[in-house]
């Protein structure tokens, strides 16, 4: 709330705000006093530069927002994990009009939780209203993939969803307005996404694969026991699918106050080749088998990580994973929305360059590189035909 000078009441004065106020009892001081001037000036002024410090709200969209993800997300938007723990929020809860009755639901848990930062929730089943205004987009409802469902079936009904969102976003949310997709397939809804969306910069755009980040780096510290904040720099390439490649070579860990590559701290490329790049693959489909549920928690975990690295920036020598529009790094193909190891400043994101792959690394790289090309030249063929910018 923002600070003000609001009244003489009773022989006081007071200055107002959600957290203190500053009282000066008049009968000490006469108004004609010249240290009551200077006291009053005083006040105002640093009054002053503390309004000019305050962040003003910013206004957030997740869609599916009545979903399992975002029952996770939205709390720990609200809290202040992802934007900083001094900045409002307010936050746009999207849905289809079936899920309005859960909605309700949420909005209230929102509320109980009276979340200091929380200035305004926003419910709707209107992307016109979801979308509006907005400096953040969390896109995590998507069409799931059913029992019997063609990859092209799915790709078409994806395309109708994030068709209309790309269109929203580009009437009514900022131009600035960072855009992280969920949903899967992720990787092609971003791109469909992005091409709906002319007059926002593609680079706003990424698809999420910090939930494969985490769950490798995971791995590798459970594997040499240590804490996951000693170990970084574990990269994700290519698509947020079954072909994605986890790759520990890149990566560094901090044990008895010494820096080591993961891979000479490891020192079993049998185990990195093999089991640890399997289980990292397949993780999703072993957390569905076990709770019989799609990962949830994780997964609005690691949305809250990747935005939260956008929006603040990567610690000098850290990188992470983003999928990103290719520009054909590392042979990638060009214009498709791939997994790289970005660093990040002032919200802008860098591919890491001059990278050392092995030529086992090459061959994952072009695999999930093929899967990604026949993805998007299938979602094209979906699209409408004035939709040109792909």
């Amino acid at each position: 709330m923002p600070l003000f000078l609001s009244r003489w009441s009773h022989g006081y004065f007071y200055s107002k705000s959600s957290d203190w106020k500053i009282i000066v009892k008049s009968n000490r001081f006469p108004i004609g006093d010249p240290y009551l001037r200077f006291y009053l000036k005083f006040v105002r002024g640093a009054l002053h530069l503390l309004n000019s410090k305050m962040a003003e709200p910013i206004r957030v969209v997740v869609t599916g927002a009545a979903g399992q993800i975002a029952y996770s997300l939205l709390y720990m938007i609200a809290r202040g994990e992802v934007f900083g723990k001094d900045q409002p929020i307010v936050l746009h809860l999207l849905d289809i009009p079936p899920m309005v009755g859960v909605l309700e639901g949420v909005v209230m848990e929102l509320a109980d939780c009276a979340l200091p930062l929380l200035v305004e929730v926003v419910p709707t089943t209107d992307p016109a209203v979801g979308f509006k205004d907005v400096s953040a987009a969390f896109l995590v409802g998507a069409m799931p993939r059913k029992e019997g469902m063609e990859r092209k079936d799915l790709l078409s009904a994806n395309v109708k969803i994030f068709r209309t969102q790309g269109q929203a976003l580009d009437k009514f949310a900022k131009k600035d307005v960072k855009v992280l997709v969920v949903g899967n397939p992720a990787n092609t809804n971003a791109l469909v996404c992005s091409s709906y969306a002319p007059s926002i910069p593609r680079e706003n755009f990424s698809a999420m694969t910090r939930l494969d980040q985490n769950r490798a780096t995971s791995q590798i510290a459970a594997k040499l026991g240590v804490p996951i904040s000693a170990v970084k720099n574990i990269i994700i390439w290519g698509n947020h699918s079954s072909t994605q490649y986890p790759d520990a070579g890149q990566g560094k860990v901090t044990a008895n106050g010494t820096v080591k590559s993961v891979v000479d701290a490891i020192n079993d490329n049998g185990y990195l080749q093999g089991s640890f790049v399997e289980t990292v693959q397949k993780r999703g489909a072993a957390v569905i088998a076990a709770r019989k549920m799609s990962s949830a928690m994780s997964a609005a975990k690691a949305a809250c990580d990747h935005m939260h690295d956008w929006w603040n920036g990567t610690a000098p020598g850290q990188f992470v994973s983003m999928g990103v529009f290719s520009d054909g790094s590392y042979e990638s193909p060009k214009d498709v929305i791939f997994s790289f190891p970005v660093e990040i400043k002032n919200k802008q994101w860098k591919i890491v360059s001059g990278l050392t792959l092995s030529d086992f690394a090459k061959t994952k790289l072009s695999v999930t590189g093929k899967e990604l090309q026949e993805e998007k030249d299938e979602a094209l063929s979906v699209l409408d035909s004035n939709v040109s910018n792909l």
